[in-house]
């Protein structure tokens, strides 16, 4: 395997130009999707007692939020769809007369949206945490609050802690719109557990987050952590929210029992991690102008991936990254410590620690495959998810 081509070529899961099947499904579903999402933000929280700062971060999270990909909205509904639409003789719930099939679709794309806007507030705190100013290219919500206040004169450290404030502040508004949209599907059948979905994939994701920060201590304890604890962090604070409890909720909304959704649920999970594997891959060897984010940050702040698992385990990169802790640690110029990560980068490269990544992103979208090769599904919901695995695998951004 070519492991840059595999890490960056092809398109992005359930982008407008992906030639996957039910296309008429994904445009129904993201125009359902955005709807919900748009009465969202249509009823400003707190209304006319709210001061003009809070109209103004609403404006900037409804921006925020209008960008993206929708790929969970769109998990909700394959989950409900794959259940629905199953061949009659699997015993699996099916139909319902066309006011009821409608219902259950409203549902569908509000959960969809509560877990789009779950998504957005992860991705606001997340940015604060790994202190990044851009995503996709754009600046942040904390950037944006830290540039206003320079702007205004605030000095550089207070800016700094403006931002970071807002950018919490933000990441809980979004939450609780999140939650409160999830509580309120109006789904017929296994509300409460729909909505537990979104509950637990904040959770889960917390407890990753939590992971993820305490494992980026091994630049400093000189302790990295194992491969396994790496992936078990992943699922945590990634793939649950984004691919395991999705499924799930639109498999429960369909009236799924809970084995069926479980075993639809593990199958996201593997397909979750495998996707975060590749999204460390592009973190490191991937181009910044294709990803919309630097190619040396993961290094530069000590990230705990299976690239640097594997590649600790030869002397030339375990000393290269090595380096970038010391120079990091030690406050060296900028210069001496992006010659730092590029050196790491190579000798990850050269290690063979992306194509070990690559290889492992492979073998759990293997057996997420014989997962859902076991679940009954009609032929146009099996070739999505055999669409969306390829796509894992070779995605660019």
């Amino acid at each position: 395997m070519n492991p840059l081509a595999a890490g960056i070529g092809g398109a992005a899961p359930w982008s407008a130009s992906a030639a996957t099947p039910g296309l008429d499904d994904a445009g129904r579903a993201r125009a359902a999707v955005r709807a919900e999402l748009d009465r969202v933000f249509a009823e400003t929280p707190l209304c006319a007692d709210a001061p003009d700062s809070f109209h103004l971060l609403w404006a900037r999270l409804r921006e925020a939020v209008s960008g993206g990909k929708l790929v969970r909205p769109r998990l909700v509904d394959l989950g409900w769809r794959t259940v629905r639409r199953a061949p009659a003789s699997s015993g699996v719930p099916r139909g319902g007369t066309g006011e009821e099939e409608a219902a259950d679709l409203r549902a569908v794309a509000r959960v969809g949206a509560a877990f789009e806007l779950l998504h957005a507030a992860l991705i606001v705190h997340d940015d604060v945490i790994d202190r990044d100013d851009l995503r996709r290219g754009r600046p942040t919500v904390a950037e944006q609050y830290r540039r206003d206040a320079v702007r205004d004169g605030v000095p550089a450290g207070e800016a700094e802690h403006v931002g970071r404030s807002a950018g919490i502040i933000a990441g809980d508004l979004l939450l609780t719109a999140a939650f409160r949209l999830a509580a309120a599907s109006g789904a017929r059948v296994r509300a409460a557990e729909a909505a537990e979905s979104v509950f637990r994939a904040a959770s889960a994701a917390a407890a990753g987050e939590l992971e993820d920060v305490l494992l980026a201590l091994h630049r400093h304890t000189g302790h990295h952590p194992e491969a396994g604890r790496i992936l078990t962090m992943e699922r945590l604070k990634t793939a649950g929210y984004s691919f395991e409890e999705p499924l799930r909720a639109g498999a429960l909304l369909a009236g799924a029992d809970p084995a069926h959704a479980e075993a639809l649920a593990e199958a996201g999970a593997l397909l979750g991690v495998a996707y975060q594997v590749v999204d460390d891959v592009l973190g490191t060897a991937g181009d910044p102008a294709v990803t919309g984010k630097p190619h040396d940050a993961d290094l530069r702040e000590g990230k705990a991936t299976l690239l640097t698992a594997h590649g600790r385990r030869d002397p030339r990169a375990r000393a290269a990254l090595d380096r970038v802790a010391r120079a990091e640690r030690h406050g060296e110029d900028l210069g001496e410590l992006a010659a730092a990560v590029a050196e790491a980068r190579a000798a990850l490269v050269d290690a063979g620690s992306v194509e070990h990544a690559l290889g492992v992103a492979e073998e759990l979208v293997d057996q997420a495959r014989a997962l859902l090769d076991a679940l009954p599904m009609a032929p146009a919901e099996r070739a999505e998810f055999a669409a969306t695995c390829g796509q894992i695998l070779q995605r660019e951004a």
